[in-house]
């Protein structure tokens, strides 16, 4: 595959842990088990297609969405939990990232950083975006907002293998609800200083 590629579909997969790691990180597994697009055997990263990381990939999505059923999705992802959820997605875009420079034999040095700046991107921009909707939505309708991230995380990792350029789409698209979000924030403290 060519270079820019290899490039594409890791910031897509990185993106797509950076939304959400578990699912993103399961079909990359599966995919590349089947050697579908992507291919960790014979890397450093081939652990990211063995049954023992997928398995606890998906231990702990099952965990995690008993504690959001308990706690409730606001709850679950304003506090340590979603924290630490949030730092293993960016660990798994990097993972993930650095899997593809691997399969293609480029450096995998790039991959980690490159995935740790694109998982933390995405998942800035996309906590943020589903802060505001929440907060917007009756409490039926916000605890579907993390199927529905889930859902994209999926959607974002498969496109990303299956049509590379894809992840570069992926990133824009979140770099830009980044900005937006950003400047609806400030729109709205410049709007409550003007009414002191």
């Amino acid at each position: 595959m060519h270079l820019a590629f290899v490039i594409f579909q890791g910031i897509g997969l990185a993106v797509a842990a950076g939304i959400r790691p578990f699912l993103p990180a399961l079909l990359a597994g599966a995919l590349a088990a089947g050697n579908l697009g992507v291919d960790f055997d014979h890397t450093k990263f081939s652990f990211l297609e063995k049954t023992p990381f997928l398995f606890a990939v998906a231990v702990a999505l099952v965990a995690y969405v008993i504690a959001q059923r308990r706690l409730g999705p606001q709850q679950v992802e304003g506090g340590p939990i979603g924290a630490a959820v949030g730092g293993v997605g960016i660990g798994i875009g990097a993972l993930l990232f650095a899997g593809s420079m691997a399969d293609e034999h480029h450096p995998a040095w790039i991959g980690l950083v490159a995935g740790l700046a694109c998982a933390a991107l995405a998942q800035v921009a996309t906590r943020s975006l589903f802060s505001r909707v929440r907060a917007r939505l009756d409490r039926a309708a916000a605890a579907a907002l993390p199927v529905y991230g889930e859902g994209t995380g999926l959607v974002v990792a498969g496109a990303s293998v299956l049509a590379p350029p894809f992840g570069l789409v992926a990133l824009a698209f979140v770099a830009w609800l980044l900005v937006t979000g950003r400047r609806r924030e400030g729109r709205k403290y410049a709007g409550l200083r003007v009414l002191r």
